[in-house]
């Protein structure tokens, strides 16, 4: 198994950025140093950091990469595919990934079908079901319709057929406020879709994350996906409960100290035959650099052992 770092903070001094908002340039020599002396093999990149370059400028920027040992393991796309006011842009940005992909050498580009709120306000600051951690969620498999998963299933059999002429896999992330957020509904879709490069992304963290309370144990989940896996983030949590609001809110930790047990994920990875990146989607606060090795050290060592 290899190990991509998704970043979720972008922090070097003496540069801070926001992490779904940078350019190309933000991928310093010392950021790559260090993503490249912490362990990792790859980088995921958003379409949002490649969609201002040209077909060269994809390619020089991986060439970037590949100086520091790094290659761009990932396109990450996404956004609802199914619903009127936001598919349309979105099945064309999913098509742009594919490009940056085959450009870039990318191996996978990776989305989660989910939408901004669509939901009235509330007076706690949030509509129930608009973020996480509420007793219900919108878009989800629960309230979704069978002819959800027979359009998206179109759309990514097509997307499918232009990935393969690039050598690229297409992968759906497990992912709350979204048809596509516990094992049953990842493999409904994978079942439809049926195409030797399309497989599931098998966020766990996400099933944590959806509701107040979890619908799903994430030993099943991890266990139901595992064969049809071709991409993998993996992030932790720890849960507090309110069920005076039906609510729940998160803290984020790294991999060993939340409350999935990664152990169990990474070994039933491993008994899949899994081959492709573990990703260490990284930490939100503080020092991400202690936070993410600490991550990155308790996966490799756990595989190591699982290898040997």
């Amino acid at each position: 198994m290899r190990f991509c770092y998704a970043h979720r903070r972008f922090t070097l001094y003496p540069q801070s950025v926001d992490s779904w908002a940078l350019t190309a340039d933000n991928y310093t020599d010392d950021f790559l140093r260090k993503t490249k002396d912490l362990g990792f093999d790859a980088l995921e990149v958003g379409l949002e950091v490649l969609s201002p370059l040209a077909e060269q400028g994809a390619k020089d920027f991986a060439s970037r990469l590949h100086d520091f040992g790094l290659d761009v393991g990932c396109v990450r796309g996404g956004g609802t595919l199914h619903t009127a006011k936001t598919g349309p842009e979105n099945r064309k940005r999913l098509n742009e990934a594919i490009d940056y992909a085959g450009w870039t050498g990318a191996e996978v580009v990776n989305g989660a079908m989910s939408a901004p709120s669509r939901l009235p306000g509330h007076p706690l600051g949030a509509a129930p079901g608009s973020q996480s951690g509420w007793e219900i969620s919108q878009d989800s498999s629960r309230d979704a319709l069978l002819n959800v998963y027979d359009e998206l299933a179109g759309v990514f059999q097509a997307v499918c057929a232009k990935a393969a002429d690039v050598n690229v896999n297409v992968t759906v992330e497990v992912h709350q406020n979204s048809p596509v957020d516990n094992s049953w509904s990842a493999l409904l879709l994978h079942g439809k879709v049926d195409r030797p490069n399309f497989g599931i992304n098998p966020d766990i963290g996400n099933i944590l994350w959806t509701y107040d309370v979890p619908e799903e144990s994430f030993d099943d989940a991890i266990d139901n996906i595992a064969p049809v896996a071709k991409y993998w983030h993996s992030k932790n949590l720890h849960r507090v409960y309110h069920p005076e609001n039906n609510r729940s809110v998160f803290l984020r930790v790294p991999l060993p100290d939340g409350e999935i047990d990664y152990r169990y994920a990474i070994s039933a990875m491993h008994s899949a035959g899994y081959s492709g990146y573990m990703v260490i989607e990284g930490a939100w606060a503080g020092d991400q650099w202690h936070n993410d090795a600490k991550s990155l050290n308790y996966a490799k060592a756990i595989w190591d052992e699982l290898e040997s």
